[in-house]
């Protein structure tokens, strides 16, 4: 993270959970007017920049492999152990990945498709059986009929770096490594 910028610890689902990342201006959970948001998630925008962080609680994927979780979701890059987070002595594992894909916003189809950098890490807590994904979108062209244009402007995006805050690949490594997990119940009575 950038030294100038500060970090603020957030709680995530009602405090449950914990994670400290740059602030992004708008935080929006169940908005009916963006989009409705799931109660499994917790989604931070900068509509500014265009770039979102999500974090989503998720059935644990017992047929995928610790190395194959992230690439599950996208192209597995790096495995990483996550020794402090741990339920009943059973440790997380964390895998990491980063992708690029071609995105619309809502109905507007292929001709209005953005070109983003997406960056995936998926802490794995086997003992309650919980994968978390932890999703950040980076824009990297805004395609002038794409309704971020109106807000961000068209054409290639304006580096984070430049801007003077933290690239998205700095915000999402920040927060997971300081995930932390404060009332393990919120993953069911058996935690």
């Amino acid at each position: 993270m950038s030294s100038s910028e500060l970090c603020l610890e957030r709680p995530l689902f009602g405090g449950a959970i914990t994670s400290a990342f740059r602030p992004f201006p708008q935080r929006f959970q169940d908005a009916s007017n963006i989009r409705q948001v799931p109660d499994h998630q917790e989604v931070f925008v900068d509509p500014s920049r265009d770039e979102s962080l999500i974090f989503e609680l998720l059935d644990f994927k017992s047929d995928v492999g610790d190395n194959g979780s992230a690439s599950w979701f996208l192209q597995d890059l790096a495995l990483i152990e996550a020794p402090g987070l741990s339920f009943r002595n059973i440790p997380a594992v964390v895998t990491s990945a980063v992708g690029e894909m071609a995105i619309s916003k809502g109905r507007q189809g292929r001709d209005a498709q953005n070109l983003v950098r997406v960056y995936v890490a998926n802490l794995r807590l086997k003992g309650v059986e919980t994968d978390v994904l932890v999703t950040a979108y980076e824009p990297i062209l805004i395609n002038p009929l794409s309704e971020s244009a109106n807000a961000v402007g068209s054409g290639l995006a304006v580096p984070a770096s430049q801007s003077g805050i933290s690239p998205m690949c700095d915000v999402i490594k920040h927060a997971v490594s300081t995930f932390r997990v404060n009332d393990w119940s919120l993953f069911g009575s058996s935690a």
